[in-house]
Parts: structure tokens; sequence; C-alpha cells
């Protein structure tokens, strides 16, 4: 027959463990029985971990990439509380670091401030307007909002805090055209026009400047949608959004709000003041006017008499603005300051140290911080190696703080302080927090890498510029990227005077394991366990020091020989990593700013003295990385993105009026609405985000042109019916006055709650000031809300201007020709 036939070898028990011989003597056989103990017990440990304090295990749990926050940690959590039933009763779980949470908190408080723009423009529209038509005008708003989202939906985008806010953005801007449409209507059934007709002319004559100032805002937002890098990732949700909603605005304009008012439409309720200043203004005598619009169309009779002052005023404006916000102005930030929920202290100490020394020393920092008010949750981990990212290589602890509601709450930067202030007297620590940013990750505010051909220079220029660093005013947290210094034992084993008793370096090896960490000689697998456990053979305790080394003995062809007959134990320097960048040897030096000082300041501040004063080798080379990459790449394209816009804003306006002139008018809107940008940010005491005020300009760009093409469109139908010039401007500031100022009134309205960091709770009805999820966005919506304010103040006095400037240009260039011809 044919069967198999084995010679198991497994250990199987403990008891096949202890009865393995080690040594035949004659007749009697020595096990390991005799000569030492052997028990089941667990591996050295490596960290440890505590929760305010109290020994626990933790697990933490990350995400995938792309997957949604708030489903994961659901998952999870509810996983949990299914295993716990089956649980020991006095087994505590609880979940700390809870990034839903504040994901959740942050889209109800910008849903609030959705609710609250869309209650503030529909107020406004109703005033002006009436019930009825602010109706009509107000379908825009949820139609739109359901266009974007079904669009963000078919990319497989879910909503998150830059969908909401671009929602918010987009309230003010996607009834404009609405308004527009039913203003006119609205004029025009006040003349006697059935309601049908009225929206049908209305839906005619408005079409192709609707068309055209939707095109150009469009194409305002188009360019952020190739936004590269970390960044654009971020921020991509937002043209997206807007986009979608603002072409779904157009539809809404031209066709569902006119078919709706052809059904139901009614002029607003007016004064017979109103009447006549609408009849006036139409086709009547504009002397006639009465209230504000009478007032300002005899304030603009009198300013169109001097144009070349008022373009004088305004260039004059933008220069002085200009130079006040770089006198007085708070410089220039990356991205928005957020007060954050969770931030970390990183524990740094050198030496070497066991794992119960590191964490003896991590416990005194642990027992500082836990007294400090204001902290939810404190999950301290020690251990002999942390890794990751930029983390320092001497980290041998983490603190991850969870701070309570920020309304029940001191600032962060004030608990951070006082953290530091008690762990300032520990000795052999050194204590770095990191708050968790808003934005993208970059790092430590200031990155400065080195490099050279010739890696000998790089540390006397790492030195020099650290020097600089601490003493400088404003930076903390200072540090370099130079190998950790320390020290390791080496056991140099002489070769040939080991080879006479027989030895070797394996010999010599696997006997010091006995003194470290054990010698592995086998594997089994009990039936607790479901993966296979090492048995290793080490020395007791009180026999594992250095010492002992020198006392090994190793069985060779000779017998037992001490090993000190032919090794040297000796210290050497510790060995320590080495960086590449391009194939050459770079080293590091950061910092950190300290509360209310700009990373920007300081970076031109260092950048000046590594140019002028540092005099630095010739083949070390330097360049700032972190921030202020990241602030140069965003800078650099968002300067493109706009001029791109301008161009393509331009060739649209060109093609819809045939006319370079009246395209350049409307350009100009744009860069002199920059004086309302810098203005806001000055009255609000803001700096100039590079990615928040950089969007806002360029928002503002697709904003601005919408009221100046309307009002040049009605301009040009007034001059080809025969309107003098003089004329034709009056009339069509006087009927263009109206749906001006509440297009620009929606659009600022629906960013006031951002502008101001209020948000009102329509369900708990509660009102707070300065929630985190307002600071991200405070910075663009300021730019945007002052920007239109003032771009506003342009359109109805610079444009008027403008226009007469370009027609007496006009036509001096005719009675020119008409010399020439007659000559």
């Amino acid at each position: 027959g044919r069967m198999p036939i084995k010679v198991p070898g497994l250990f199987e028990t403990t008891e096949d463990v202890l009865g393995l011989p080690v040594k035949t003597v004659g007749d009697s056989i020595v096990t390991l029985r005799d000569i030492g103990v052997v028990r089941r017990t667990f591996k050295d440990p490596n960290g440890f971990a505590r929760v305010n304090g109290r020994p626990a295990v933790t697990l933490e749990v990350k995400k995938r990439v792309g997957e949604n926050v708030i489903d994961a940690v659901d998952k999870a959590v509810a996983l949990v509380e299914e295993e716990r039933k089956a649980w020991p009763e006095g087994l505590q779980v609880s979940y700390s670091n809870d990034q839903s949470k504040d994901i959740k908190d942050m889209l109800t408080d910008l849903q609030n401030n959705v609710i609250s723009a869309i209650v503030l423009v529909m107020i406004v529209v109703v005033a002006a307007l009436g019930w009825r038509t602010g109706l009509l005008v107000g379908i825009a708003i949820p139609g739109s909002f359901l266009a974007g989202i079904l669009v963000l939906s078919a990319l497989g985008l879910t909503v998150n805090v830059v969908v909401l806010f671009s929602l918010i953005l987009a309230v003010g801007m996607l009834v404009d055209g609405a308004i527009v449409v039913t203003e006119f209507a609205d004029r025009k059934m006040t003349e006697g026009i059935p309601r049908a007709k009225a929206y049908l002319q209305a839906s005619h004559r408005m079409a192709l400047p609707i068309i055209a100032s939707t095109v150009t805002t469009l194409a305002a937002f188009m360019p952020l949608l190739f936004w590269p890098g970390i960044m654009g990732e971020f921020m991509k949700y937002l043209p997206i959004t807007l986009i979608a909603t603002l072409s779904a605005s157009l539809f809404m304009a031209l066709v569902f709000v006119p078919t709706l008012g052809g059904i139901f439409g009614k002029p607003g309720p007016a004064s017979p003041e109103t009447m006549h200043s609408l009849d006036a203004a139409e086709g009547g005598n504009l002397e006639d006017l009465r209230g504000f619009t009478g007032w300002y169309v005899t304030t603009l009779r009198r300013i169109l008499r001097r144009p070349l002052i008022v373009v004088a005023a305004a260039i004059a404006s933008l220069v002085f603005v200009i130079f006040a916000y770089g006198k007085f102005g708070k410089g220039v930030e990356f991205f928005p300051d957020v007060e954050p929920t969770f931030a970390s202290l990183y524990v740094r100490m050198r030496g070497n140290l066991s794992v119960r020394e590191i964490d003896e020393l991590v416990r005194e920092v642990e027992e500082q911080v836990l007294q400090v008010d204001g902290i939810k949750t404190v999950y301290a981990r020690s251990g002999a190696t942390f890794r990751g990212g930029d983390m320092p290589d001497d980290v041998h602890g983490i603190l991850q703080l969870e701070f309570k509601d920020w309304k029940k709450r001191r600032k962060a930067n004030e608990i951070l302080a006082e953290i530091r202030e008690r762990t300032s007297h520990l000795a052999g620590i050194i204590l770095t927090e990191r708050k968790v940013e808003a934005g993208p990750p970059t790092g430590k505010a200031i990155q400065i890498e080195f490099n050279s051909p010739f890696p000998e220079l790089l540390e006397p220029a790492l030195l020099q510029t650290r020097r600089k660093l601490e003493s400088m005013e404003g930076l903390m947290d200072i540090e370099d990227s130079r190998p950790v210094p320390g020290i390791e034992w080496q056991i140099a084993v002489d070769r040939a005077e080991a080879s006479r008793f027989g030895a070797d370096i394996t010999l010599v090896g696997n006997a010091v394991q006995f003194v470290t960490n054990g010698l592995n000689v086998a594997t089994y697998r009990p039936d607790g366990a479901d993966d296979e456990i090492d048995i290793k053979v080490r020395y007791p305790s009180d026999s594992r020091h250095l010492d002992q080394i020198e006392r090994l003995r190793v069985g060779t062809t000779a017998g037992l020989v001490p090993i000190k007959n032919f090794i040297e134990r000796k210290a050497a320097p510790k060995v320590g990593k080495i960086d590449r960048t391009d194939s050459r040897r770079v080293l590091e030096v950061s910092a950190e700013v300290e509360p209310d000082v700009l990373p920007d300041t300081k970076v031109r501040e260092i950048r000046q003295w590594l140019n002028e004063e540092a005099k630095l080798h010739p083949d070390v080379n330097w360049t700032f990385r972190g921030e202020d990459e990241e602030q140069k790449k965003s800078e650099d394209f968002l300067m493109k993105a706009f001029l791109v816009a301008l161009f393509i804003m331009g060739i649209i306006l060109v093609t819809q009026f045939n006319s370079f002139y009246q395209a350049f008018l409307i350009l100009t809107a744009v860069i002199f609405s920059t004086v309302g940008v810098f203005l806001g940010l000055l009255i609000t005491g803001q700096p100039f985000g590079i990615v928040m005020a950089g969007i806002g300009v360029i928002s503002l760009a697709g904003i601005v042109v919408n009221n100046n093409i309307v009002l040049i469109d009605t301009f040009d139908y007034h001059i080809h019916n025969g309107a003098s010039t003089f004329d034709a401007v009056l009339r069509t500031a006087s009927q263009r006055l109206r749906p001006v100022l509440l297009t620009t009134v929606t659009t600022i309205l629906g960013l006031l709650p951002m502008v101001f960091r209020v948000n009102i709770d329509f369900f708990t009805r509660e009102i707070t000031y300065g929630a985190p999820s307002t600071q991200w966005w405070t910075q663009l919506a300021t730019t945007v809300a002052f920007g239109l304010a003032f771009a506003t103040l342009l359109t109805l006095v610079l444009t008027p201007s403008l226009l007469i400037l370009g027609n007496r240009f006009y036509q001096s260039n005719i009675l020119k020709k008409g010399e020439l011809a007659n000559a």
C-alpha cells in the first residue's frame, strides 16, 4: 500500500518545551526545565497609552481616502456598540477626537447661514417688489440649489463645508437675473400692459444682457477648476457648485420665472409718487422724478458735467487705498487661522532612555496638562519611536488634546500658553505644540531647506540660520533636521583571534541576544492564540546589563570560551538618517510663529536676511518649503486665473457690445472694485488671504460686471432709439437704479452673517458669534461684500462718466475726420 509517514516536530504544549534536552552527560540528560524557567508572557512593551490619566487600550480608526468621515465614524461606533454587549460590565468605552462631530457642527452652522441668507434676500426683494413678484424671484433659489446638488451627485461628490459656503455666495447672485426680469415686467405692468405680455417682453428684452452677465460670471470661476495641488483638491467644490447653480439660475430667470409670472404675476404695491417716478424714468420728463431716484439723477447730472474729475478721483482712491493697506494693513496670510478643536503636544527627549523612563517623563507632562481648564480629553501615548510626516526624530511621546466646545472655553492659544507655562520647569524634555490646521496641511509655518553638492557646508549654514531664528521675536518651537545626537554600543570582534577558539561573529551575536531581546529559537501555536508565538531564550532581568556581555561564554569545539578573549565593547555615535532632494544632501530648519504673528511677515524678514546679511557659502542653496511654498503656488495660480478670467470676459463683452471701449469700461470696474476689497480688510482689521481673499477678488470680478452689462445694454438701447448721449446716460441711470441696488443689496445681505461672524440657529433660536465655521469664510465674504458695495458706487457714478467721456472722444474723432474730408 501507499501511506504518508510523518515525524512531527511541533511544540504543542508548554511541557514539550520544558522537556527539551539541552545536554547529555553519560546516562544523564539535562532538560530545559533543569536550567531555566519557561513561562508564557507578553512581549516587552514598546509604549503605553492613557486616556485622561487612566491606563487604556486604544483603537485608532482612520478613514480611507475619498470616503465620508461621518459615515465612517457612524459605522465604527455602531460596530463597537454591538460588540460591547458581550464585554464585562466594568469595562468602560469612550470615544475621543471624533472629527465627525466637528464636521456636523460646522455643516449645521453653514446650513443656518444659508437659511439666514435666503431670509435676508427675500425680505429685501419682497419689500421692493411686493409679495407676488418677490415669491417669483424666490423660486429661483431652491430651483438653482436643487440643480447644483444634482450636478454634485452626478459627479459623485458629497456636500461639505465648501459646497455650503458656495451656496451662501450664490444666493445673492442667482436671483440677479430673476430680479432684472421681474423688475422690468413690473414696470411694464404699471404702464397697463397685461402680465403675460409684460413678462414676455421682459424675457426677450433682458435675455441678452442676462445671458452675457451670467456667462461672464461663469468665466470668472471657470479657471478655478484647473487649480492644481492639494489646495486645488480642497477648493474645487466652490467653482463646481457655483457654475452648476448659476447655470440653473439662467434657466430660471429666462424660462421658469417668466412662465409663472405670465400666469399669476402682479405689479408690486407702489405709491403714487413711485408710479410717477417710474413713468418719468421710462419715457417722461426726468425733472419729474421724485424720492431717492430724483435725488440720484439730479446729483448725477451735476457730476457728469465734470466726468474727468470723477475718473481722477477713482484712480486716486485706488492708489491711496492700496498705499494705506500696505502701510496700515495686517499683511498677507496663506489661509485663515481657525479656532481648532484638536491639538497635539509632541514630547521630545534625548538619551538612551528605557520605555518606562520615557513614560515617566510623558506622565509628568500629562499631569500638568490634566490640570488645565478647557480640555475635554487627553490621550497620551509614549514609546521609543514615533514616525510620520514632519515629526522630529526625538519625539517619544504624544498628547492628543480634544478641547471642550468653543462656546464653553477660552481660546486654544490661551490654553496652549498655559500648558507651556506649567511645563516650563520640567527638565529633560522639549514640548512642541501642533494645532490641527484648518486647510490643507502644510507643516510648520516657516521651513527653510538647505542643499549643496558638498555636504560638509550644510551644517554651518544651518547653525547660522538657526541662531538667527532664535534671536528673532515672534518665533517659537525652532528645530532642525540634523541627526539626533546619541550613542550606540558596538561589539567589535577580532575575527582572527575568534577563529583560534573556533568562534565566529554569528556565535557572538547569538550569545549577545541572551542579554538583550532574547534569542529566538522556535515558534509554536497554542490553542488560545491565532498567530504563532516566538520561543525566546534570554537571561533573567537582573542579569541583563552591559557588563554581563563581557562575562558571556560561548560553546565552541574547544569548550566554553569567554568572549572577552576576542571582543571589545565600545561606544560610538548613533547612526542618524540622511535626507536627499534631487540626489543632493539637504538639511532643514523650521519654526512656528507665535499667536497673532503672520508667517508671511517673518518669511520676508528671514529672506531679506539670507539675501543681504547671512553671507552663506556660494555652494549652499536655500529655499522656503511648507506654507510659503504652497502660498507661492496658490498666488501664482490665482493671478493667472484672474488674468484668464478677464481675458474671457473681455471676449464675451466685445462680442456682445461690438465695442472695445465699452468692454474696457466694464473691465475697469473690476480693477477699481479692489478699492472696496482693501478698504473692507482695513476696516475689519483682517489680513489679505492668498486663498480666501484671492478667490474673493476673482468672484467679485464675475459679480461686478453684471450690473455694468445691464446698464450699458440699456444705454445702447436708448442711443439706438435716437436719444442724445447725456439724456441716454441719465435715463439709463434712472431706469437701472432699482435693479442695480436690488441685486447688490441681495448679494451683500446674503454674505453679511459671514462678514459679522454671526450664526443664527433657527431651530434652537440661539444666536452665536465667532463660530469656527464662520472663521473659515469671513475673509472671502468681507472681500466680496465690501468690493461689491464700492463697485456699485462705481457703476452708478463712474460708469456714466466714462460713457460721457467715450462719447466725447468719439464725436471729436468724427469732427476731425469731417474736417480732413472737407480739406
